[in-house]
């Protein structure tokens, strides 16, 4: 089975993950999921299940130089939600959060990688995060944002059909198709 590391950054649809992970697995993914720590601080009570699920540990802190890796290669990565400050972390190279580095490593191994931003109208006016999604673009990293991808809401505005998550999943279908 193909493997896709799910990552999840600190924004409401991160709470919608476990029906994301079963979809991917529906798609022929084995998944494993990693979350900033205030993503898993939100999940903290479903962590039992969502690792239940996926048949790995979440996780969400780099772990010790002389612990076993816990989780097999990633065949893929998704990154979704991304906030306005994981995408900004991400594009300078700031990796003090797991997932980030994960992130940042993946560029230079060219894992196919795809990441969907959740930030609000109000965060994008900053010019940082325009740069920031250039600069993931340049480095390879496939970002659905814009047209036929995350398109900002308004502060505090949640969107009646919801975080495109089939968007994204389909863009990880479209790089690396799971095996069966």
């Amino acid at each position: 089975m193909t493997t896709l590391y799910l990552f999840g950054s600190a924004a409401p649809p991160v709470l919608e993950v476990a029906g994301v992970i079963i979809s991917a697995q529906a798609r022929g993914w084995h998944v494993c999921l990693g979350l900033t720590p205030t993503a898993a601080r939100w999940l903290h009570n479903e962590l039992p299940e969502l690792e239940r699920l996926t048949g790995y540990p979440v996780r969400s802190e780099y772990k010790l130089p002389r612990e076993p890796d816990v989780w097999p290669a990633a065949d893929a990565i998704l990154f979704a939600p991304a906030t306005f400050n994981t995408i900004n972390h991400w594009a300078l190279g700031l990796t003090d959060r797991f997932v980030v580095g994960v992130a940042a490593e993946a560029i230079g191994k060219q894992i196919p990688t795809v990441t969907m931003p959740c930030v609000n109208a109000a965060y994008v006016q900053h010019r940082a995060f325009e740069r920031s999604v250039a600069e993931l673009r340049e480095m390879g990293v496939t970002v659905l944002y814009g047209e036929g991808g995350f398109m900002p809401n308004l502060p505090g505005e949640r969107r009646p059909e919801g975080y495109p998550w089939h968007l994204a999943l389909d863009a990880v279908d479209a790089i690396v198709s799971p095996a069966p």
